[in-house]
């Protein structure tokens, strides 16, 4: 199986989040808030499903139906080869009516309904019905990495040339009894925004009026210092603007990337975490983010450590690292001539 070297065009990405939805309001406007737990703010969905469909979804679902359909639109593709989604607990408030339904009823009259809607692949099913999409359809569950793991595998699948456009996205939700039980769990931290977010990002071989392009994705289980040297020589060989990490304000999540002080001086760092929260999406706003910031041609200030709006034209390359032990590296390009 031969394997292409390509870059892949990003042209469309949308999301859910505790930011104004569907929209680039962030850029400029930002929505700051106090609290440690906030829950996403959510669109008018009855512009993407119907009254009777509605009430039948959770809140995952429609949030994962809303930024898909939205980015379909905006894209210009009806029916992509592959939906690829990554999510790190599906539908917790559908477990959690579940589950308090088994207790209380002792395995009598339980709702299938929450049962099926529960599931972890729930959403990438959904939106491959809705969009009559019967081609590729996979869902990952990792934790923080899930986006991380769908992302790399519709890169592989654009190398080897299985598809010519993609779907791919990262939907999770924090209900208040979970956003309890992952703060305790340690996954969120003292300091960070507990938060929900769901983020669709189309991508296709090519296409009109693209944010910028997807030049490689790079997934890493506990590398060594040599390897994260020449992944990141590798990776930045052309040049990039910025860096956008995972830095979240807490100490011992922001240690997790001191490498890239010693192995890139002078890049300036970016941190999306302070403005979406911390979820097991993450990963996802951050890469959202970057794809806005090339398709602007600037960093706007509110991402920037320095709190300076940064022009845009070389890439950014999008770092993720989970409990100090996975990275994954993705290289965002702008367009050539924009």
């Amino acid at each position: 199986m031969i394997m292409e070297k390509k870059s892949v065009k990003i042209l469309s990405a949308k999301q859910i989040s505790i930011q104004n939805p569907l929209c680039e309001e962030w850029m400029e406007n930002p929505l700051n808030y106090s609290e440690d737990y906030v829950r996403a703010v959510d669109p008018d969905f009855k512009q993407f499903i119907s009254a009777g469909d509605a009430r039948r979804m959770g809140k995952l679902l429609k949030r994962a139906l809303a930024t898909s359909l939205s980015a379909l639109q905006e894209g210009g593709i009806e029916n992509p080869d592959a939906i690829i989604t990554g999510t790190g607990f599906g539908s917790i408030e559908n477990t959690e009516l579940f589950l308090d339904a088994l207790v209380r009823e002792g395995e009598q009259l339980l709702k299938p309904t929450q049962f099926m809607q529960s599931t972890h692949n729930t959403a990438s099913s959904l939106i491959g019905i809705h969009t009559h999409c019967h081609g590729y359809n996979s869902t990952y569950s990792q934790k923080g990495f899930s986006f991380d793991s769908a992302l790399y595998d519709a890169w592989m699948q654009f190398r080897i040339g299985r598809i010519a456009s993609a779907l791919v996205g990262s939907h999770d939700e924090m209900s208040p009894v979970f956003s309890g039980f992952v703060r305790k769990a340690g996954h969120v931290k003292e300091g960070e925004i507990c938060s929900e977010a769901a983020v669709s990002v189309l991508m296709a071989e090519s296409g009109d009026n693209a944010y910028c392009t997807l030049d490689g994705v790079k997934l890493l289980d506990s590398p060594s210092e040599d390897t994260l040297k020449q992944v990141l020589a590798d990776m930045t060989a052309g040049g990039i603007d910025a860096v956008m990490t995972g830095k979240s304000g807490n100490a011992e999540n922001d240690s997790w990337y001191g490498f890239l002080d010693a192995m890139l001086p002078g890049i300036p760092q970016l941190r999306y975490k302070p403005l979406f929260g911390v979820n097991f999406s993450s990963s996802a706003t951050g890469f959202y983010a970057s794809a806005c910031c090339l398709k602007k041609g600037g960093v706007p200030a509110v991402l920037s450590a320095s709190g300076k709006a940064k022009e845009c034209c070389k890439g950014i390359l999008v770092v993720n690292v989970v409990e100090g032990r996975h990275y994954s590296f993705a290289l965002l390009k702008p367009v050539c001539g924009r």
